[in-house]
């Protein structure tokens, strides 16, 4: 029989404590907290998210079965779905949303000299949105239609590593394009969007940043050439 450790106490070998811990203090996450840390919390879900948990009964449920192991997983605080609903709902979020922020830079490193296809020196990213729909009864706030809720996920992702930099959530009833008012754009990087953010005023922004974007052009877009290049076209552009 194995005796060595599990594999999710391998894995917490790669985080970096001291700078959770910083995240914590910054916004006094352990304030009056005896039992179930912040640092619990983050666990519970990072287990969830990777076993595919489905809901809180399920992660107290299969986090409880294995009770004994939970002191080697670094989880001190006892499990419980009453009090992992408390935390979720109470404890500041931006605690670990620098603390992704962190791991981002890290993740980004190992994958500086990634070949994804095309020879480039610069960063490239793709922005765009998903919609999830959801129950109206169960969340009233997400307001979509008359009669459906939803949410809307708006990602930017880096394409060396796959790694997503920018994430947001909003009602279903925000428009792709207002996101571009919350980017913090990269000098020299590469922006691939769709045509549902098409608006000048905005992707202005874009060139006083000496960044590039790349998107598509709405059928009644209304132009004028004022020069253009020859193409091999064999090459698929």
């Amino acid at each position: 029989m194995h005796a060595g450790r599990i594999i999710f106490s391998q894995l917490l070998d790669f985080l970096p404590n001291k700078q959770f811990d910083r995240c914590v203090r910054r916004y006094h996450g352990n304030h009056r907290i005896k039992t179930f840390s912040c640092f619990d919390q983050y666990l519970c879900m990072v287990f969830a998210q990777i076993t595919y948990r489905q809901n809180l009964r399920d992660i107290e449920s299969c986090l409880r079965a294995m009770q004994p192991k939970l002191y080697h997983c670094g989880i001190r605080g006892t499990v419980s779905r009453n009090t992992l609903a408390n935390a979720n709902e109470h404890r500041d979020w931006r605690i670990y949303a620098d603390f992704a922020q962190v791991l981002i830079s890290r993740a980004r490193t190992l994958y500086t000299n990634e070949d994804f296809g095309i020879q480039l020196n610069r960063e490239v990213y793709a922005l765009d949105s998903t919609t999830i729909d959801l129950c109206m009864t169960l969340f009233p706030w997400a307001q979509f239609r008359k009669h459906k809720a939803a949410i809307k996920l708006h990602t930017l992702m880096s394409l060396k590593g796959s790694i997503p930099t920018f994430i947001r959530i909003t009602d279903g009833k925000v428009h792709d394009v207002n996101i571009l008012d919350e980017l913090i754009l990269e000098s020299g990087a590469i922006y691939v969007m769709d045509r549902g953010y098409l608006d000048f005023a905005r992707l202005f922004t874009f060139t006083q940043n000496l960044s590039t974007f790349v998107t598509r052009a709405k059928i009644n877009f209304d132009y004028r050439r004022l020069y253009y290049r020859q193409v091999d076209k064999t090459t698929g552009l």
